[in-house]
């Protein structure tokens, strides 16, 4: 997971924009599209602008259970689970289901029931589980949100941006029991039978999940997720009375503009650096790790290396040689680790010939 967030982190810091025609008018107030292999914003308006989330909020909640619970594991639902308002999947005090159920109820019937029974079986109370919710959203790099509640009823303190939320869904996504059960159509859960309210599972190629939201105060919230070709795309908007068409739009200019390059392959030779002292004069510098980047057409990467500087002999093969910087004009959109591609001796001092009048006289043997 720290690779996974390290890598986001910095992908987030050469941010680009996206701006075709067809999908300049968003009527979400914000809204971002994320490349969830290599962590870029391929589109972005006011991303980062805090904002209720209203039951978006579902998607922690949903992780975390998937995380750190057994969602075979089966609860008595208590009285404080039971005529939350708002969506419910209407539990009944008593009634035993498994957390997957519960789950189900969660995220397709959008139950606020339903997030406060996980909520407390998972964190003993609701405020400990947004404790939960809170670290999670440290862990994640999520640095404009902050939850007090598991379901996203408005409340004071609770809020995050389409760029956090774009970072949390990428990262459940990789959760095969949340991308399962956002992933649902329908299901039936003892005597009632879920639909999710997802429209995009039906009208989107690809689609998969993620999450509808709405409240008077906050709008309407959709995160989507859409797999096409191995690839996955994540599109967030909030306050977007328009949101299924925006979403549709976004993602099919998304994918059809940007294309997943690989730019550095494990062990591919990025360059030499100069060795002093050495029996050669130079070593080649092998990339470490590979990267690659969701790239337009016209858009072009230059890999720098480091240096003005040189290495000393000895050099070993697979020594550490710093970093190069690759970079997308004068943004810097990350960093491979170099290494030594051979190992280069130190050069032999020259053998110094003994004076002949000590060799003459044998004060050679002496020395």
């Amino acid at each position: 997971m720290k690779r996974w967030i390290s890598c986001l982190a910095a992908a987030f810091l050469a941010a680009a924009m996206l701006t075709p025609a067809r999908v300049s008018a968003v009527s979400a107030h914000s809204a971002v599209v994320l490349d969830a292999q290599t962590g870029r914003l391929l589109y972005e308006k006011n991303g980062f602008d805090r904002s209720l989330i209203a039951s978006t909020t579902k998607i922690m909640t949903a992780l975390i259970v998937c995380e750190q619970c057994n969602v075979l594991d089966r609860m008595r639902i208590p009285k404080e689970a039971v005529g939350i308002e708002g969506s419910s999947m209407y539990l009944k005090e008593g009634e035993v289901l498994t957390l997957q159920d519960l789950l189900y109820g969660l995220m397709l019937q959008s139950g606020n029931d339903a997030a406060v029974a996980l909520a407390i079986y998972c964190g003993g109370t609701v405020e400990g589980f947004a404790g939960l919710m809170n670290d999670k959203a440290r862990q994640l790099g999520m640095t404009g949100s902050h939850f007090v509640n598991p379901n996203g009823l408005d409340a004071p303190g609770h809020y995050s941006t389409a760029r956090d939320m774009a970072v949390l869904a990428a990262y459940a996504m990789e959760n095969p029991i949340f991308r399962q059960t956002v992933s649902t159509k329908t299901v039936t859960v003892g005597n009632r039978s879920l639909r999710n309210h997802n429209k995009l599972l039906w009208q989107l190629e690809g689609a998969e999940g993620v999450k509808t939201g709405y409240t008077k105060a906050a709008g309407r919230i959709l995160v989507s997720s859409a797999t096409r070709q191995g690839r996955r795309l994540i599109a967030v908007t909030m306050n977007d009375p328009n949101d299924w068409a925006d979403h549709k739009a976004l993602l099919e200019e998304c994918f059809t503009r940007y294309a997943v390059q690989t730019l550095v392959s494990p062990g591919e030779c990025l360059g030499v650096a100069e060795v002093a002292g050495g029996e050669t004069s130079q070593v080649r510098l092998l990339a470490q790790t590979g990267f690659s980047y969701a790239l337009a057409p016209e858009e072009q990467v230059r890999v720098v290396l480091p240096g003005p500087g040189f290495l000393y002999a000895p050099v070993a093969e697979g020594q550490a040689a710093g970093v190069a910087h690759l970079m997308l004009g004068d943004t810097e959109i990350g960093q491979v680790p170099l290494l030594c591609g051979e190992t280069v001796e130190r050069l032999a001092e020259p053998e110094q010939k003994v004076p002949f009048w000590k060799q003459w006289f044998g004060g050679a043997a002496h020395d």
